[in-house]
């Protein structure tokens, strides 16, 4: 666990503190149910780097989380999490979703944790997509996410993230191998900040630098 890492989602709040009242929200989802799952380290690790620039954050972590199956419509009373789920990105101003691919899309935890909320929770994000998958990188599941997201009336950063080989993917300590990939994280979370804040009319937080390698 590093020091900007975000804290125990069970707690339901923005982290860090920034101290800026307008600070640009970005809440984390990450479509896995496996304990040791790839795409949650990854998903993990853009967050990190987006509290770096001064966002505050959360992680929805639905290996935590009572979800029932979408029915197409209603409140889901018996399943607090639901509205857990639709408040917390309601509130936020981006998204980062990361998916493992699983035939060739993204995971059915994550299209449904999408399918249980609407237009009032989703339209208007600024979302930034991260798969995984063990094959070769491709962009499979990443194009399905720009389609629900485009669906919904999101905007889809340009920037995005596709780790093949997961595997191999990270060292002993969770970070990421290979240098080039590491740099690609950096473009993602200054990308997402920086258009999150254009899009949504926010002022960018004091700690941005504009560059990823300043």
């Amino acid at each position: 666990m590093t020091e900007t890492q975000v804290k125990s989602p069970s707690q339901n709040r923005w982290w860090p503190q920034t101290g800026e009242p307008d600070a640009v929200k970005i809440v984390g989802i990450g479509g896995s149910l496996r304990e040791n799952s790839h795409s949650y380290r990854a998903l993990e690790l853009a967050i990190e780097r987006v509290a770096k620039l001064g966002a505050a954050v959360q992680i929805l972590d639905l290996r935590q989380m009572t979800l029932p199956f979408c029915q197409g419509s209603g409140d889901y009373e018996d399943y607090p999490d639901v509205a857990r789920l639709r408040e917390t990105v309601k509130a936020a101003d981006g998204l980062i979703l990361a998916t493992p691919e699983y035939h060739g899309s993204v995971s059915g935890v994550l299209k449904n944790a999408l399918d249980l909320m609407s237009f009032e929770h989703l339209e208007g994000k600024v979302v930034g997509a991260i798969s995984v998958l063990g094959g070769k990188s491709n962009s499979n599941a990443l194009n399905d996410l720009r389609l629900i997201s485009r669906w919904v009336h999101a905007w889809v950063i340009p920037e995005q993230i596709a780790i093949g080989q997961a595997w191999q993917a990270f060292n002993d300590q969770g970070q990421i191998q290979e240098e080039k990939l590491r740099k690609r994280f950096d473009t993602f979370a200054h990308s997402l900040v920086e258009n999150t804040c254009k899009l949504r009319g926010l002022t960018l937080p004091s700690r941005f630098k504009r560059s990823p390698t300043t």
